[in-house]
C-alpha cells in the first residue's frame, strides 16, 4: 500500500511539476480535443495546490513506511 501510495504522489508530482513549468498541459489538452479547459485548468490556482498535494502525499507515504518499518 505505501509502495504505491509514493508511486502516485511522485507521478502526480511529476506531472502537476511538468504542467506548472512547461507548456505541455496546453498542447496535451489542444491535442485530445479539449482545449477549451485551458482558461479553467491551466492557472497557478489549481495547479499548484495539486503540486503540493501531491508532494504532501509522497511525503506521508514515506513516512508511513518509516514508521511501519521502525515497528
Amino acid at each position: 500500500m505505501t509502495n504505491r501510495l509514493r508511486a502516485i504522489g511522485i507521478g502526480g508530482t511529476l506531472i502537476a511539476a511538468l504542467c506548472c513549468f512547461t507548456p505541455i498541459l496546453p498542447i496535451v489538452l489542444s491535442a485530445i480535443g479539449l482545449s477549451g479547459v485551458i482558461g479553467v485548468v491551466y492557472t497557478d490556482a489549481v495547479l499548484l495546490p495539486v503540486l503540493f498535494i501531491f508532494i504532501a502525499l509522497t511525503g506521508y507515504a514515506h513516512w508511513r513506511s518509516k514508521t511501519r518499518t521502525s515497528s
